[in-house]
């Protein structure tokens, strides 16, 4: 009879077996796969192993068996497999892009079980019977169970009374790339049904937060030579704080919502993969489930290319997402910052750029790239198709460029509109670069499509309605927002970046400098003056004014910038 019975255990275990490596391999071809689903086979087996072995145990050898695992005497034992989880928990390991992960208990894991009294009990003692298979652990729990089945959760939150929680952080932090051992800790949880086995229960964890898998990439020489410090989630709604779990893992916002999740990354992940590599940088966060548009903000810190020292800034991606309950989320990004045209600097209605046929890329430069440095072969006479037009007709006669391209450039009233009704938000972070150089700094404008449709846009009159800025001299200035334009908002605007200007052939960028923009509008009063557009990275205000027309400030359409 006992030798019976050990053949049959062995033909289960066989059997056991068999089924895990052909859900393994199904597995392979899953694109999004639930989290830990690889490991229900085994639980399964260990489930039916438990029953077909209970008929041989008596209740001494079951406590002697619970001696044996260290477990404490007189305690119910729950025996779980967990699907989806990480950090100080559960340990989520070794994902795949496209596919799932396998899932550890951690010896300090704790579980909460709903005893005969309807009251939730904590776990005392986690033993993982096998380190060569951490999928299953044993929890221990004091109380009365001996019902067919109890429920069970798993949270960051103590269970105080009948309403259980969990709290998704807004602030979660990762040490290594590629390692999710943070999400137990970030907001993680499931919920399951044990059911009686013998004198014990056993369990499958169903994990019911959400996932994001970071996976960036670069062919950029000066983001290949930095570190991605952090990855910053701005939602359009909230998705952290502390929330009510339902029956069925459903989750409603308690106290203190927060739209956005800040991912720190220790001393920084490596950045130098021109192809997705997750083991150089992939980062991962908790989300609370549901369908979000986000600003991904990836932060850069590099320590070379940027002449004032060390940069710390953003490459910044939009994504709508379906974040669905217990899967992990790949979400990739090429994080070439764009890079900007050094050849765009012009006097006023020149013919040629302010460095023409000298430009930084050319065989024979004169152009300044650097802060503060300069070339005193700027045009100096209208004898150089570089100098500015000159042409004066008189006070208060309207006086439009004609040479290309300024003849496609905003005019001065137009300008007007941009500066007063457009929303001005500050961007001090934003990456970009030029003639070799990394810089960071701009302004969003919400798009002439979006001020025509709100009624602020006008060709023959400025921002007030009634002044034509290029017969009368006016300013107007406005103090922008300090804050990004909503995620909701975003596909409204444009950005124009902190190009600075060429004044008596030296260059001011960066904190020198600011954004300095040519309008098509000559000053009415003057033939040394025209229109332009400034703001700067300090605090200062969005401006539409005159500047000298033999500054070398930038002369290219806004719909090169994405305005439409």
């Amino acid at each position: 009879m006992k030798r019976k019975t050990k053949v049959g255990l062995l033909g289960i275990v066989r059997k056991t077996i068999k089924n895990y490596q052909k859900g393994k391999e199904m597995n392979r071809f899953m694109k999004r796969t639930t989290i830990g689903s690889v490991m229900r086979g085994i639980c399964y087996g260990f489930a039916a192993l438990l029953f077909a072995a209970s008929c041989a145990n008596d209740d001494v050898a079951q406590d002697e068996k619970q001696k044996k695992d260290n477990i404490p005497a007189g305690t119910t034992v729950f025996t779980g497999t967990s699907q989806p989880d990480a950090t100080t928990r559960t340990a989520i390991l070794n994902h795949t892009k496209g596919t799932g992960a396998s899932v550890n208990w951690n010896s300090t894991d704790k579980i909460w079980v709903k005893d005969d009294g309807g009251n939730w009990q904590q776990s005392t003692t986690t033993t993982i019977p096998s380190s060569a298979n951490p999928s299953f652990a044993k929890f221990a729990l004091s109380g009365t169970y001996t019902g067919a089945s109890h429920d069970i959760l798993y949270t960051n939150k103590a269970v105080t009374g009948t309403q259980t929680q969990v709290e998704i952080k807004a602030v979660q932090t990762q040490v290594n790339p590629n390692n999710f051992d943070h999400a137990g800790e970030s907001g993680d949880f499931g919920i399951a049904t044990a059911t009686k086995s013998d004198n014990n229960y056993v369990f499958t964890l169903s994990h019911k937060a959400s996932y994001l898998c970071f996976i960036p990439r670069t062919n950029n020489e000066y983001v290949k030579r930095s570190k991605l410090i952090k990855v910053e989630i701005m939602s359009d709604d909230e998705i952290a704080g502390t929330y009510n779990i339902a029956a069925n893992g459903a989750l409603t916002l308690a106290s203190g919502g927060s739209k956005t999740i800040t991912v720190t990354t220790g001393s920084g992940f490596a950045i130098d993969n021109a192809a997705d590599d997750m083991s150089k940088n992939a980062t991962y966060a908790v989300v609370a489930p549901g369908t979000h548009k986000f600003r991904i903000r990836y932060w850069l810190r590099n320590t070379t290319d940027n002449p004032d020292g060390p940069i710390e800034g953003t490459v910044s991606k939009i994504v709508t997402l379906n974040c669905t309950a217990g899967l992990i989320h790949d979400i990739t990004a090429n994080l070439d910052p764009h890079d900007y045209d050094g050849t765009r600097y012009y006097m006023w209605d020149a013919q040629k750029n302010y460095w023409y046929d000298h430009e930084w890329n050319s065989v024979n430069p004169w152009q300044p790239v650097l802060k503060g440095n300069m070339n005193v072969n700027y045009a100096q006479n209208h004898s150089d198709l570089r100098y500015y037009n000159e042409n004066y007709p008189g006070s208060g006669i309207s006086n439009p460029a004609i040479h290309t391209p300024f003849t496609d450039l905003p005019n001065a009233n137009e300008m007007s509109w941009y500066c007063m009704y457009g929303a001005p938000h500050r961007d001090n972070d934003e990456l970009w670069s030029l003639m070799g150089h990394i810089y960071k700094g701009g302004m969003w404008f919400k798009k002439k499509s979006v001020l025509k449709a709100e009624g602020h846009y006008n060709t023959q009159k400025s921002a007030d309605g009634i002044t034509d800025l290029r017969t009368i001299k006016k300013f107007y200035d406005k103090t922008p927002s300090e804050s990004l334009p909503a995620v909701t908002d975003i596909n409204n605007y444009f950005y124009l970046p902190n190009l600075g200007l060429y004044r008596y052939g030296q260059f001011f960028i960066a904190a020198w400098g600011g954004g300095f923009y040519w309008s098509s509008s000559a000053d009415p009063e003057s033939g040394d003056n025209a229109y332009r557009l400034q703001f700067n990275n300090h605090g200062d205000g969005v401006a539409v004014d005159i500047y000298d027309r033999d500054g070398g400030l930038f002369a290219q359409p806004f719909s090169d910038f994405g305005d439409n």
